[in-house]
């Protein structure tokens, strides 16, 4: 019986090229993905781009562009570096596609009816110079904790998570001047209300979850969940459905969790699937591969906001929450241009050897140094010295005990070929009577196929092999299939008496040539 399996990556910000820091907590979800399609379950497995927020919006005013057009390009950015690394995302998305902004208002909307969003009037920092309300990365200070330059959100030499009230000499970002206190109104999920619930969850996971996870998840219980707002004074994001705050948009740290569900609707919707049953599935196993800094919004809020929705919508059951992978000693960070993007390294090393790098030596427990020569030591130990030679003696053992196989085959381009043993009598006598080569026509398409070797006897041709696809075997029978291969079957293609036959059947596309060939020798 196939599962229902949901894979998820986090969503990086929209705001520059993504680095090997990414890869390492985004690398995981393609493991675990793959594992599950291999297995034949049911895996939805869902990512994008988070298009919104002040990230965003500070990159447009350095570069002289509008939030639109840095988050577009990025986004289409990252596309190509995560398909050139080889991630089998079912969709990897914006959080400005129309369909998530829809469905984001939709379970906005739904939370507010609810009575868990309700509205609260605030104190802001507000920038006299600027006229405006400033949001927490807009204000920057010095770090309570360690001193250091940090925003109203984060210390990145530190990485204490901070409130912007607890800078010190609080500034604008934009124009340095200090801001002052003025009320505002803004929207607010009742996060606290969720307290029992969240505190089963944690519970309920501790065997599964990795000590990150818990210890990070435990630390906010213990001091009390907080109500958080969920508007900001932005021009850019998605809309608010609620009278009165047109002037704001939806806080992003609630509309780009929400993305892991309106992605995951959107997949089964294209299937034809129904998510309602799937997403509500008591059996439904997901798998959230984030990094640590994004853990509370995974195992705290997001947990909050599906009890919110009320539809019984499965909490997350595992949490990949891996640990930094920094350079020399330093968190990556785009402000400080400390980083190795995914696009470099993989150009330089090839994609099977970054992957094969950062699964293995991934920041699972503790953070990591990334290291060059560490990588070129991998590849050439364990790629080359280990697998390399474990395929190499095997092949060299192959030749010299079962007789030489070679195989040629395009995994991506096969398909299956009808052709019965009659035909290929046909074809076989015509290349005996020097006629080049020989035509067969299957359904609409005709296949050019050309036969060479010595037969005493075209019925010996059942079990000749034409193709090993992922350690299967086509073979010519009755009706060519894919069916599996065992020593039997390979014992008795050589005890026909076969004396070196080599078959080639190539396809006419167009300009394309697809070929699939095995030689057999007695």
């Amino acid at each position: 019986m196939k599962r229902n399996i949901l894979v998820t990556g986090a969503w990086p910000y929209a705001n520059y090229l993504l680095h090997i820091g990414h890869l390492v907590a985004l690398l995981p979800g393609d493991v675990i993905a793959r594992y599950y399609r291999m297995n034949g379950d049911n895996v939805v497995y869902v990512s994008g781009s988070d298009c919104h927020g002040t990230p965003i919006t500070e990159r447009a005013k350095k570069e002289g562009k509008t939030p639109a057009e840095i988050a577009m390009y990025y986004h289409n950015e990252d596309v190509k570096s995560l398909e050139k690394v080889g991630f089998s995302y079912d969709m990897y998305t914006s959080t400005e596609s129309d369909y998530h902004k829809e469905k984001v208002m939709e379970y906005y909307k739904t939370m507010y009816d609810n009575g868990y969003i309700y509205e609260k009037e605030e104190e802001q920092d507000y920038c006299p110079k600027c006229n405006k309300f400033l949001s927490d990365r807009e204000i920057i200070g010095t770090c309570p904790h360690c001193g250091n330059d940090a925003k109203g959100d984060q210390c990145d030499s530190c990485f204490a998570s901070l409130e912007s009230n607890e800078l010190k000499n609080r500034r604008c970002s934009e124009c340095g001047t200090t801001p002052e206190l003025r009320k505002n109104k803004h929207l607010y999920l009742a996060l606290s209300k969720f307290q029992p619930q969240i505190e089963k969850l944690i519970k309920d996971r501790e065997p599964i979850w990795r000590k990150n996870a818990l210890n990070e998840s435990k630390k906010f219980l213990n001091m009390g969940l907080i109500d958080r707002a969920t508007t900001r004074q932005l021009d850019w994001g998605i809309d608010v459905p609620i009278e009165g705050y047109e002037d704001k948009k939806i806080y992003v740290w609630i509309e780009a969790v929400l993305g892991y569900v309106t992605t995951c609707e959107r997949v089964l919707e294209e299937r034809g699937e129904d998510f309602l049953k799937f997403i509500t599935d008591p059996e439904l196993k997901s798998y959230y591969s984030i990094g640590k800094d994004n853990i509370p919004f995974h195992t705290i809020i997001f947990p909050a906001i599906l009890e919110a929705i009320g539809k019984g919508y499965s909490l997350p059951t595992y949490i990949i929450s891996c640990e930094f992978m920094n350079m020399l000693d330093e968190k990556m960070s785009k402000s400080k241009g400390n980083l190795i993007t995914i696009n470099d390294i993989v150009d330089k090393y090839g994609k099977d050897t970054v992957r094969y790098f950062m699964i293995a030596n991934g920041p699972e427990k503790k953070d990591s140094n990334f290291s060059e020569n560490d990588l070129i030591m991998a590849h050439n130990k364990f790629l080359v010295g280990g697998l390399g030679n474990f395929i190499n003696r095997n092949v060299s053992f192959i030749n010299k005990k079962f007789d030489e196989i070679y195989v040629y085959c395009d995994p991506a381009k096969l398909e299956a070929y009808s052709l019965t043993i009659e035909q290929i009598s046909q074809i076989i006598a015509a290349e005996n009577s020097n006629v080049p080569g020989g035509n067969i026509d299957i359904g609409n398409e005709s296949y050019a196929i050309r036969v060479e070797g010595e037969f005493r006897d075209p019925q010996d041709m059942n079990y000749i092999v034409l193709a090993s696809i992922g350690g299967r075997n086509v073979y010519l029978k009755d009706v060519a299939k894919i069916v599996d291969t065992t020593q039997e079957r390979a014992q008795e293609s050589y005890t026909n008496g076969i004396q070196g036959a080599m078959m080639s059947i190539q396809k006419q596309t167009g300009s394309n040539t697809v070929e699939i060939s095995r030689r057999v020798k007695k």
